[in-house]
């Protein structure tokens, strides 16, 4: 009988892989770079070609495999099994993508948002575990989210649960890439805190190291700014003050609506551990509803990178149940 799955993280510069038994082990892991090049016509193929030289390779057979998922960085059709469009890939026009990979592998696929896909990941192995209520909000190049209610994922009437990223936290804020001012991705990504640093920097009178690399041009990443913060550089504590203050005001806000057992915090922006926990864990504190302050906790998620191909792989499962 069939006790393996097959998960694929499709991101904008690597799409990740892995053969995952259905207790959720990662078996075997890969990736290869995603092609963007002709508005990306070769990602599809490109997975397939991966797939089928891995499951030849291997010592398993089509037959040992359930099914296929695949999380995309864009909004989907997911009856349709087909990608609207996603800027990050080159794709303009929908992409009929389930129909494609399905035919050529022969085997079940299903395809989700990516940041849904990671936060059943986390769900089903990690900071989420033994939890049916659980928020998964993912830092990285932008902001995602993920809403588990009573075990299940929530998608809404048009796809647009969970998107965490633009809740308003500073009305009349940074322009957003959606056309909308002052949503949390513009400030707690971490190109949004690369923004917030410069902008501080311009008022700031004091010593700094932050500032003397703002003042010369020099490149300053997210990362560098909670390095300097967790040493002891004023106007970097001052700058993830104001990102951790926005954070903790937005999460507080999905959780006075949704009271989950976890909040749980991940993408590239969170491995900046305590540095970022703490604040956000006072933010979060001082706006939400006493009883879900009391209730409600904010984690680091577990997986790291493999979040995403184990919650895909769990789409698979899901799908098989359901059908």
């Amino acid at each position: 009988m069939a006790r393996n799955l097959i998960g694929i993280d499709l991101g904008g510069t690597t799409t990740k892989m892995a053969f995952i038994s259905v207790d959720g082990e990662i078996l075997t892991k890969w990736s290869i770079p995603t092609d963007t090049s002709d508005d990306g016509k070769h990602i599809v193929p490109n997975i397939i070609k991966s797939v089928s030289a891995h499951i030849t390779s291997s010592e398993f057979s089509k037959a040992d495999f359930l099914g296929i998922g695949m999380g995309v960085p864009g909004p989907i059709d997911i009856e349709n099994g087909i990608v609207l469009f996603a800027v990050n890939l080159g794709w303009k026009q929908r992409q009929q993508v389930r129909d494609q990979i399905q035919e050529a592998l022969g085997l079940p696929f299903v395809l989700d948002n990516d940041a849904n896909v990671a936060s059943l990941g986390e769900y089903w192995k990690g900071a989420g575990e033994k939890d049916e209520d659980v928020v998964f909000v993912t830092l990285g190049t932008g902001v995602g989210g993920g809403v588990i209610a009573g075990g299940r994922l929530l998608h809404g009437v048009n796809g647009g649960a969970g998107e965490l990223g633009h809740v308003t936290v500073q009305p009349n804020g940074y322009l957003c890439n959606c056309g909308k001012r002052g949503c949390l991705e513009q400030y707690a990504s971490a190109t949004g805190v690369v923004h917030v640093a410069a902008d501080m920097a311009k008022d700031f009178l004091g010593t700094s190291r932050l500032k003397e690399m703002e003042d010369n041009q020099e490149n300053v990443t997210s990362k560098m700014v909670f390095y300097l913060a967790d040493n002891g550089d004023i106007l970097a504590n001052q700058v993830v003050d104001r990102v951790t203050f926005y954070l903790g005001l937005a999460l507080a806000n999905v959780a006075n609506i949704l009271n989950p057992a976890n909040i749980i915090i991940g993408g590239g922006v969170s491995n900046a551990g305590n540095t970022l926990l703490q604040p956000t864990t006072r933010y979060f504190q001082e706006n939400a509803f006493p009883a879900v302050r009391d209730s409600t906790k904010l984690r680091l998620a577990q997986l790291g990178n493999d979040a995403g191909v184990i919650g895909a792989a769990s789409l698979a499962l899901r799908f098989q149940k359901t059908n």
